[in-house]
C-alpha cells in the first residue's frame, strides 16, 4: 500500500466553476484517486477556495458587499457545484480559515528564518482610479521577449518566460483598460536564485522517471533559465498579513504564495478533523529512516498554473526545508516532500471559443447539472477533454457522445443483460460448461482491470475510456453472436442461464471499471443487477464549524476508507448467484437532437457559424485551471 496526496487545483472564489476549469483539476484528479483507493492505496484528496487577492475586492466592490461576503457566497456555489460533480474530496475547505492563516505564516516564519526572503524595494503597479494594487495577472501589455500581445504581468504564455508588469510594452489594467501607475513599494522576495540549483536538480530527477507530460516538463525546465526573486507580498488589505508588518495592515502576503500551503494546510485541517492531529504527516514528511517508502503527490491543474506548483511551491518547500545555497534546517512543520508529478490539463475551448465569464463565452457546472445526467458530462471530459492537447466542448459533440456511447453502448449492455435476465429467471443464474466464446469474453473483461488501471495510472483517461468501451463492444458483439434473445425452449435453458450468467459478470466487472468515471451511474447499474447500489462513494457537504474559533463554513468530505461504502477492490468479483434482478429502467437518458439548437441560443450562438468555428479552431483555449491571482 502506497500513500497518495491527490492535490487539487484550488478554484479562485470570484463566482461559479464553468466546466473548463473542471475539466482540467476536478474530474482528472477524481477519476485518479478513486482508482488508486480502489487498489487499495491511502488517498488523501484535498483542496478548496483560494479566496484572497485583488480580483476578490474588485467582484465584491462591484457587488456591493465585503469581500468576506462574496467569497462566502461563492464558496458555498463551488462547493455546492464541486459536490455535485462527485468529486470524492477527503477535504475541501477555503484560505480563509484561521489554520491556513497560521500554517501560511509558519511557514513563512521559517523560510525567512532559512534566509530564503529578501526585502526589496521595487515598482507597483496602482490603478491610477482607484488606488489599488493591480496584481500581475490583472496587467496585460506586449511581451518585450517575443512581442506577442496578450503577455500577462507574470509571464507569456507564448514564450513561456517569467515578466514583471515593468517589462511590458504599452501595459494596461485588464479590470478597466487603463494603463497603470507605477510607484515605489518594498516587499519580501522569495529568493528563487538561491533555489535554482535545488529546483533543477529535482526537475532533471522528475524527468528521468518519465512520467511527466512533456509540455509540463519542458517548460518546467525552461522557465529556470530567467530564473529571479519573486514578490511574495502584496500592496493591499485583503489577505494574510506579513509576520512582522503587523502594524503594516496595507501590506499581505501574496496570494499564490499563500493559496499553494493550502494543499498543506488542508491536509493538517483533515487531520485535526479526523482526531488525529499528526496524521497529516505520513503524506507529507520524508521518512527518517531512508528503507521505508515516501509518500507519492500528485498536483492536478490547468496549464497556465504549471509556474506555480513546478517552480513557486518546489521553491517554497525546498526553502522550508533549508535545501537551498544557504542551508538552513526545516522548521515545525518538518521535512516536507516536494511533488512526485504536476498534472497539467491543456485548455478546453467552448464552440470553438475562449471561456469568457465577462463576454458570456461560458458553460457554468451547475447549470449542465440541472439539466444534463452529472455522468454524461464526467464521461465528455474523460473521453473528449484537454488531456494532452486542447480541446473543444460543443452541444453537438456532448449529444453525440451521450446518444452514441453511453446510452446506445453502455446503458443498452447493462438494460438488455438485466431485462432478459429478469424476464427469464428473474435472478443470477449459475453458469453451466463454458463455450469457447464466454471464456474469451470473460477474459478479455479481466484484462481490462490490469490493462484500464494502467492507463489511468498513467493519467491517460481518453486511453483508458477508449479501452472500456472497447470492452463493452466485445460484450454487445457477444450478445449478438449467442443470440440469448432466441433461446426460449426448455432443452435451450442450460445455455441461456450460462450465457446470462457470463454476461452479468462482464457487466459488474466493466461497471467496477466504470466507476472511478462514472460514479453516479456505477451505483445505479450495481442496483440494476441487485446490488446495494454502494460501488462508488459519493461526497457530502457538511457544515463545520472553524477549528480555532472563527466564522463556519461549508466543507465537502465523505466515508471512502472503512466500512459498507468503502470502496471496492480493483479486480473482478464473482457475481452472487441467486441474487434476484428485477425490470430495469434506463441508466442513461437519450438527448433529443433539438437540444443543441437550444442550448446554442441560450449562448447567443449562430448553430451554423458554430458548427463552422467548431471545425476550424486556431489557438489556445481557455484557463482550464480554477486558481487566478
Amino acid at each position: 500500500m502506497t500513500r497518495i496526496l491527490s492535490a487539487l487545483a484550488w478554484p479562485y472564489a470570484n463566482g461559479p466553476r464553468h466546466i473548463g476549469h473542471v475539466a482540467g483539476f476536478g474530474v482528472p484528479a477524481d477519476v485518479f484517486s478513486r482508482y488508486m483507493r480502489m487498489s487499495g492505496h491511502e488517498v488523501l484528496m484535498v483542496s478548496g477556495t483560494d479566496e484572497h487577492g485583488t480580483p476578490i475586492l474588485v467582484a465584491a466592490d462591484a457587488a456591493g458587499v465585503t469581500p468576506r461576503e462574496l467569497a462566502d457566497e461563492n464558496n458555498r456555489l463551488i462547493v455546492e457545484d464541486l459536490a455535485a460533480l462527485g468529486l470524492s474530496y477527503d477535504l475541501f475547505t477555503r484560505t480563509t480559515t484561521r489554520n491556513h492563516h497560521a500554517v501560511v505564516q509558519d511557514m513563512f516564519r521559517t523560510v525567512q528564518e532559512n534566509g530564503y526572503l529578501v526585502e526589496q524595494t521595487t515598482l507597483g503597479a496602482v490603478s491610477p482610479s482607484t488606488g489599488r494594487t493591480l496584481p500581475d495577472r490583472y496587467i496585460e501589455g506586449t511581451c518585450p521577449i517575443c512581442k506577442t500581445p496578450g503577455a500577462r504581468g507574470d509571464q507569456c504564455d507564448a514564450c513561456g518566460n517569467q515578466l514583471d508588469p515593468t517589462d511590458l510594452i504599452e501595459p494596461r489594467s485588464k479590470i478597466n483598460g487603463e494603463t497603470p501607475k507605477f510607484v515605489e513599494t518594498t516587499h519580501w522576495f522569495l529568493d528563487l536564485p538561491a533555489l535554482a540549483e535545488e529546483l533543477g536538480s529535482w526537475l532533471d530527477e522528475r524527468e528521468a522517471t518519465g512520467s511527466w507530460r512533456p509540455n509540463v516538463i519542458r517548460f518546467s525546465k525552461h522557465i529556470l533559465d530567467e530564473i529571479r526573486p519573486r514578490a511574495i507580498t502584496r500592496d493591499i488589505d485583503w489577505g494574510i498579513p506579513v509576520p512582522g508588518w503587523e502594524d503594516q495592515p496595507t501590506k499581505r502576503l501574496y496570494v499564490w504564495f499563500d493559496a499553494v500551503i493550502g494543499y498543506l494546510s488542508a491536509s493538517i485541517e483533515w487531520a485535526r478533523r479526523s482526531g488525529d492531529p499528526e496524521a497529516w504527516r505520513r503524506w507529507w514528511n520524508v521518512p527518517a529512516d531512508p528503507a521505508e517508502e515516501r509518500a507519492l503527490s500528485y498536483y492536478f491543474m490547468g496549464k497556465d498554473n504549471i509556474v506555480f506548483h513546478s517552480q513557486i511551491w518546489p521553491a517554497e518547500l525546498l526553502a522550508q526545508n533549508g535545501e537551498g545555497s544557504r542551508g538552513g534546517e526545516a522548521g515545525p512543520l518538518g521535512h516536507l516532500t516536494l511533488p512526485t508529478e504536476v498534472v497539467s490539463s491543456e485548455f478546453l475551448t467552448m464552440e470553438g471559443k475562449k471561456f469568457s465569464s465577462s463576454r458570456g463565452v461560458v458553460i457554468y457546472v451547475r447549470d449542465v447539472l440541472a439539466r444534463y445526467q452529472v455522468d454524461a458530462l464526467r464521461y465528455f471530459i474523460c473521453a473528449a477533454g484537454p488531456e494532452n492537447q486542447d480541446a473543444d466542448f460543443t452541444w453537438a459533440e456532448f449529444v453525440r457522445r451521450t446518444n452514441g456511447e453511453l446510452v446506445a453502448g453502455w446503458g443498452n449492455l447493462v438494460n438488455r443483460t438485466a431485462s432478459m435476465i429478469a424476464k427469464n429467471f428473474g435472478e443470477i443464474p449459475a453458469a453451466g460448461e463454458l463455450e469457447p466464446i464466454d471464456s474469451e469474453l470473460l477474459e478479455a473483461v479481466r484484462r481490462g482491470f490490469a490493462d484500464v488501471g494502467a492507463l489511468i495510472s498513467r493519467h491517460r483517461l481518453r486511453a483508458a475510456i477508449g479501452e472500456l468501451m472497447r470492452l463493452v463492444g466485445e460484450a454487445n458483439t457477444y450478445v449478438t453472436r449467442t443470440e440469448p434473445f432466441r433461446l426460449k425452449s426448455e432443452e435451450q435453458r442450460p445455455r441461456l442461464g450460462t450465457i446470462l450468467h457470463v454476461l452479468a459478470q462482464a457487466v459488474s466487472d466493466l461497471n467496477l471499471m466504470m466507476a472511478p468515471f462514472l460514479p453516479h451511474s456505477a451505483n445505479t447499474v450495481d442496483a440494476v443487477l441487485g446490488g446495494t447500489g454502494q460501488v462508488a462513494p459519493l461526497p457530502r457537504i457538511e457544515e463545520a464549524e472553524d477549528l480555532d474559533g472563527g466564522p463556519g463554513y461549508p466543507i465537502i468530505t465523505g466515508e471512502y476508507h472503512h466500512g459498507e461504502g468503502a470502496f471496492p477492490r480493483w479486480e473482478s468479483a464473482p457475481v452472487p448467484v441467486g441474487r434476484a434482478v428485477a425490470k430495469p429502467k434506463p441508466v442513461f437518458t437519450k438527448l433529443d437532437e433539438s437540444i443543441v439548437e437550444k442550448e446554442l441560443a441560450r449562448l447567443g450562438v449562430d448553430p451554423q457559424v458554430a458548427a463552422a468555428e467548431a471545425a476550424d479552431i486556431d489557438g489556445p483555449g481557455a484557463e482550464a485551471s480554477g486558481g487566478e491571482a
